[in-house]
């Protein structure tokens, strides 16, 4: 049975920041993180507009930072830049299927259509760091060409340990039901990633040869959801973790920028409640902290001091 060391934390596009990975910490404090992904060129040259640029882990835990990029030398960088600020290891992001990244950026998923330049990357970047590098893909471009087991294969060879698979094309994206092959015979260990919600779904997973699973979707909303996978309890008071959510969220980014932010955070947390529907469409158009703060505590029925 997996042990605490192979449940994962997915990599989330604007989710996976550190006040997230803070609450998720309270529930799972020795579980595998990793970061939502930093793009190569904004961070090698320190952009200001990116708050993830600046972040430091050494009081993370387990956590890899995961990057993404067409170009290797630039990649190499970053990874440097990302080992000296306490990540524990460097994730390659080569599934992201949205069209900035997968074409117009030739990053993420486009990684899949071109392995010489796929490997390049992960040779590179194995090179720069003293520290693991991982890759996170999925199975294939289209279901035309489900090549995943040659980009492990090339993977393995350039030196990268494991490999997180997203049991999807990227023509997919995240529609369907994901679809985990055998993996047994891979040269590298692999981590199931895709519609992971139950135990008996991590069961299925460490059946087919995965040496681990990677939770992403199942936690928005819900935090606790990997400490619950390893046997724990669901918490009772929402209200207080949504708030202590929120007081993370504006000390990071500010009240502007980070009360409209927490919006989609609030709704995630809401989400099958009685009245949820009502909350949200008022949530939305809050713009104001004290407000915002309000509306939480009234839903949730807990008195805090604003």
């Amino acid at each position: 049975m997996f042990k605490k060391d192979n449940f994962f934390v997915a990599p989330l596009a604007g989710i996976t920041d550190r006040p997230f990975r803070a609450i998720v910490r309270q529930f799972s404090p020795d579980v595998s993180m990793v970061t939502e992904m930093i793009s190569c060129h904004s961070l090698v040259a320190s952009h200001k507009n990116c708050q993830r640029n600046f972040d430091t882990y050494e009081s993370e835990g387990n956590i890899g930072a995961q990057i993404f990029g067409a170009d290797a030398e630039l990649m190499a960088d970053a990874a440097r830049i990302l080992q000296d600020n306490g990540a524990k290891w460097i994730d390659i992001n080569m599934g992201c299927p949205v069209p900035k990244v997968a074409t117009r950026a030739g990053a993420g998923a486009f990684l899949m259509r071109d392995h010489k330049l796929a490997g390049e990357i992960m040779e590179s970047v194995v090179r720069a760091v003293d520290i693991p590098v991982s890759i996170k893909t999925r199975l294939g471009w289209d279901d035309a060409h489900q090549d995943w087991t040659d980009l492990v294969d090339i993977a393995a060879g350039c030196g990268v340990k494991f490999v997180a698979l997203h049991g999807r094309t990227r023509a997919a994206g995240y529609t369907g039901v994901a679809v985990h092959p055998n993996v047994s015979n891979s040269p590298i260990p692999i981590i199931a990633n895709g519609d992971i919600q139950t135990m008996d779904n991590v069961k299925e997973m460490e059946s087919l040869g995965y040496a681990g699973v990677m939770i992403g979707r199942a936690m928005l909303g819900a935090p606790w959801k990997l400490h619950e996978l390893m046997g724990g309890v669901r918490p009772d008071d929402i209200g207080r973790i949504v708030l202590h959510h929120l007081d993370l969220v504006i000390d990071y980014y500010g009240v502007r920028a980070g009360v409209p932010l927490f919006r989609k955070h609030a709704a995630w947390y809401s989400a099958g409640l009685p009245g949820a529907s009502a909350f949200r469409v008022a949530v939305n158009q809050i713009t104001d902290l004290t407000e915002l703060k309000d509306k939480i505590s009234e839903f949730w029925g807990c008195v805090v001091k604003i």
